[in-house]
């Protein structure tokens, strides 16, 4: 996700540090970037004399001090409420104090992650959704103590993007993710339950509701451990069973059936 944000940022012109614990980790991020660039300028969405500005207005460096005069910070770490909290704390340990904090969390809650800093006036949600080169929804999720600046900032800087904002009251799972998840639960109990197989699942709601692929494709396209993560933050939160990841789903993740990514979940891709 994150090397989808930088694209998505630096298309408009916007210089863009990324920052990752390892050199690895680097590049991978820019493996990613090339491939998603090069399918833009193949696809005839992106010029090649804006894919090369685009790509050279992004670096990257393992020196969270790089990030030290920034004026928007934009978090987008693996769904985990601890390795968040630990990014927040490196932050506020180097970059300047005007900085506006954001973070793509997908449903952990704002005033969670802000307690980590001593400016939670300037924290935010800004929930992208994958891939954010072609999506068009940014999530706008103020805590209770984020100010009113602050979220008409984030607003400007969604717009900036080309992207259509909307403010989420900050409760786990925010707007998209409370309706989405019961959905891709009920999903896998379906199928767990034998009522249907995974191919006329997937075909009753790309077909019977004009979707672009069914439920237990889009569960392999997000990532198996991601749907679990989120589903396990709701349930938290909400005790309401609707929210309850099913068996199934953790099994498999904890088979390294992850989806796409994995090569492997509800459908093979290898």
């Amino acid at each position: 996700m994150g090397s989808g944000i930088a694209h998505v940022v630096a298309l408009v012109g916007i210089d863009v540090t990324v920052l990752e614990p390892t050199e690895d980790l680097l590049a991978r991020g820019r493996e990613r970037l090339d491939a998603s660039t090069g399918r833009a300028v193949e696809r005839g969405k992106l010029d090649p004399e804006k894919r090369d500005a685009l790509v050279g207005r992004i670096r990257g460096t393992t020196d969270v001090a790089s990030l030290a005069d920034v004026e928007l910070v934009i978090e987008a770490a693996t769904e985990d409420r601890d390795a968040k909290l630990a990014i927040f704390r490196d932050l506020e340990r180097v970059v300047h104090p005007d900085a506006v904090f954001a973070s793509n969390t997908s449903s952990i809650p704002i005033a969670t992650l802000a307690s980590a800093t001593s400016r939670p006036d300037k924290v935010v949600g800004l929930h992208f959704f994958n891939p954010p080169p072609v999506m068009d929804l940014i999530e706008v999720t103020p805590s209770l103590l984020t100010s009113a600046d602050t979220v008409s900032f984030a607003r400007r800087f969604g717009e900036r993007l080309g992207k259509t904002t909307v403010v989420a009251k900050d409760e786990a799972g925010f707007i998209v993710n409370r309706l989405l998840i019961p959905y891709l639960c009920a999903a896998i109990r379906l199928l767990d339950q034998g009522f249907a197989t995974r191919e006329d699942i997937d075909a009753s709601i790309a077909l019977g509701l004009n979707h672009p692929m069914g439920p237990l494709r889009l569960v392999d396209l997000i990532g198996l451990d991601t749907v679990l993560q989120i589903a396990d933050v709701l349930f938290d939160e909400f005790r309401d069973p609707a929210y309850a990841p099913p068996p199934r789903l953790r099994r498999m993740v904890a088979a390294g059936r992850l989806g796409r990514k994995s090569g492997a979940g509800f459908y093979d891709y290898g």
